[in-house]
């Protein structure tokens, strides 16, 4: 089973509205829904995707901030009553959550780390990493 589906999209966008705007071309909702989640996967890097983004893996609010990614992917098809103002807030919303998850200011409950990888010099998921110039003596 997929992580998202057509239907999983009824809490944004009603069935009927999402068949005018694809013209009932189920391929092109596949690709809106490929690419809403490759943009909220390149946010969320320090993270295990494989497991977040599984089946198994339940947190309502990654899919909503998902299926607002892919509500704007296919918004920018057509627009037939929808208010197109409110989805794109949605969007820089969701985006904005985003860019705060990778800078560090918010730390959601339950997502597993990527596992650190010890072949890189560098630390991944939950490592901390931190370093300090040498102090300096300065002489008269």
């Amino acid at each position: 089973m997929a992580y998202l589906t057509k239907d999983d999209l009824q809490s944004h966008i009603y069935v009927e509205n999402i068949d005018e705007i694809t013209r009932a071309d189920d391929t092109k909702v596949t690709q809106a829904i490929n690419a809403g989640i490759a943009e909220a996967k390149s946010y969320l890097s320090k993270y295990d995707l494989t497991q977040i983004f599984a089946d198994t893996f339940d947190d309502e609010n990654l899919k909503n901030k998902v299926k607002d990614i892919v509500c704007w992917q296919l918004i920018k098809l057509s627009n037939p009553n929808i208010d197109v103002a409110m989805f794109r807030t949605a969007y820089e919303d969701t985006i904005d959550y985003f860019d705060k998850i990778m800078a560090g200011k918010i730390d959601p409950d339950g997502w597993p780390y990527k596992p650190d990888d010890p072949a890189t010099t560098f630390p991944e998921g939950s490592s901390v990493t931190f370093s300090s110039t040498l102090k300096k003596c300065q002489h008269w």
